[in-house]
């Protein structure tokens, strides 16, 4: 049974709204990716050197990153050979179960969060300006609310002009309460607060927003310092995430921001927006295999609803939905 196959009966089994978000979600990355892939697959008679450069400036062009496109190519060969291919159709099936192999690979980490039954969950937002913190927050807040949970936001970013009053409309919007200081004010008072407000109100779920500046790394890096130390001081094993919001349409640079905030803080996973925006999806993979740290959300579209827990088999159909709804079950 081809791996287009079994994609197909383990999706089917899934939950179809999420299914069709990965697949409306991915059109971009899908009709570049995907279109490059089937004009390759058409063009050559069996499976050389010459199909699998093409292939690899294929992907390199999707931005899954030079040293894992390296490492996706070897394997494809090694597969090819093993199971002596020589049909280059037969080949995309093997592209996206090495795809999956390749984001699952190495330490098992989980796409989920890590949310404490008894007691408050902690989780601390960091990011550049301009990658869609504000919006993700907002919208994870939306998504815990309708599971239930009591949720708090924490106004941490006081330095960017704007930003504690953008907080505030999503506040509004999710119908969530905001704990915010006077711009300018010290990020870790504002921290201090709202773990205050969050303990007294027993609230399930504290989101914290934090500032985006790269421009000095070490003034970001003691920031944030003083901020995690005053939440592991109120709340002993808090932030239990520290999710990296990363602008997906950016390519390699959300690589480089990735890099460096891995640099500064503990990261434990990160959220991808815009990837509905971009061509160039294999951004995913890149992060994955060079960071190795999880993708946890991604964002799939402007809708309240559009923040996704990530799943390496529904990303992979989303680049290949074609063939995967083609293929016979």
């Amino acid at each position: 049974m081809s791996f287009f196959k079994k994609l197909k009966e383990k999706i089917t089994k899934q939950t179809e709204a999420v299914t069709e978000k990965f697949k409306d979600g991915l059109t971009k990355t899908r009709n570049n990716f995907s279109g490059k892939v089937n004009d390759l697959v058409a063009r050559y008679r069996k499976v050389d050197e010459d199909f699998f450069e093409e292939l690899e400036e294929i992907l390199i062009q999707a931005d899954v990153g030079f040293d894992t496109v390296m490492k996706l190519i070897e394997e494809l060969k090694l597969e090819v050979k093993r199971r002596n291919i020589q049909d280059p159709q037969e080949v995309q099936s093997v592209i996206s179960e090495k795809l999956v192999d390749i984001y699952n690979a190495g330490e098992e980490q989980s796409s989920q969060l890590n949310i404490q039954e008894d007691g408050l969950t902690v989780i601390l937002f960091v990011g550049v300006n301009g990658v869609g913190k504000t919006t993700t927050i907002g919208k994870l807040g939306h998504k815990f609310k309708s599971e239930g949970k009591s949720v708090l936001l924490a106004a941490g970013d006081t330095f960017r002009a704007g930003a504690i009053e953008q907080l505030e409309v999503w506040g509004e919007r999710v119908g969530v309460d905001v704990i915010k200081q006077a711009e300018g004010s010290d990020p870790a008072a504002v921290m201090y607060d709202a773990i205050k407000a969050a303990k007294s109100r027993k609230v399930d779920i504290l989101i914290c927003d934090t500032a985006g500046r790269l421009q000095n790394k070490v003034n970001l890096m003691k920031e944030l310092e003083k901020v995690k130390r005053v939440i592991e001081r109120e709340v002993p094993g808090a932030p239990h995430e520290v999710l990296l919001v990363l602008d997906a349409t950016t390519g390699q640079n959300a690589l480089i921001q990735a890099k460096t905030f891995k640099e500064v803080t503990n990261v434990s996973g990160i959220v991808l927006s815009k990837l509905d925006g971009t061509a160039k999806g294999g951004i995913v993979l890149a992060i994955r295999n060079e960071l190795k740290i999880p993708v946890k959300y991604v964002g799939l579209g402007e809708k309240m609803d559009d923040l996704q827990e990530f799943n390496a088999e529904q990303y992979v159909y989303g680049l290949f939905a074609d063939q995967v709804d083609q293929a016979e079950s």
